[in-house]
């Protein structure tokens, strides 16, 4: 199989440190969250992973409906990601992970029946599988 794309981040000094990508588009500090002890003042992993799977899963829906009579657009779906962490195991911990979809222009019933399609194909929900419950709640507007 061959690889459609791929990037290099690299991380240094660890929550309280950097992230850079090899291209130079993402350069941020990073901070330990206010509700775990720390200042809060700058992005988190659990933000940039939010992000990403927000971005990622929107445009799953989207490729999903490519053939669809019912296409859905950049600008008719809206995705939030929640992602929290949790205590795991002998001091370990976990990610927590909940989406949620927002579609305008299709009834419920299609728009469920979207995301699932989307969820089968997003690379970040196949990362999760058997892994992480996400929880997926469908509205449509």
């Amino acid at each position: 199989m061959s690889t459609l794309y791929s990037t290099k981040v690299t991380a240094a000094g660890g929550r309280a440190g950097t992230v850079k990508s090899d291209d130079g588009l993402l350069d941020l500090s990073l901070a330990l969250p206010a509700p775990l002890g720390g200042k809060g003042d700058a992005t988190n992993p659990e933000q940039l992973f939010a992000a990403g799977y927000a971005a990622c899963f929107e445009n799953a829906v989207i490729h999903v409906t490519r053939s669809a009579s019912d296409k859905v657009k950049d600008d008719d779906i809206v995705v939030v990601a929640k992602v929290g962490m949790q205590p795991y195991g002998a001091g370990g911990f976990a990610l927590t992970v909940a989406l949620d979809v927002i579609i305008t222009g299709l009834d419920q019933a299609t728009a469920e029946d979207v995301v699932a399609k989307a969820h089968a194909v997003c690379p970040y929900s196949n990362a999760l599988k058997d892994n992480i419950d996400v929880a997926i709640a469908v509205s449509v507007n």
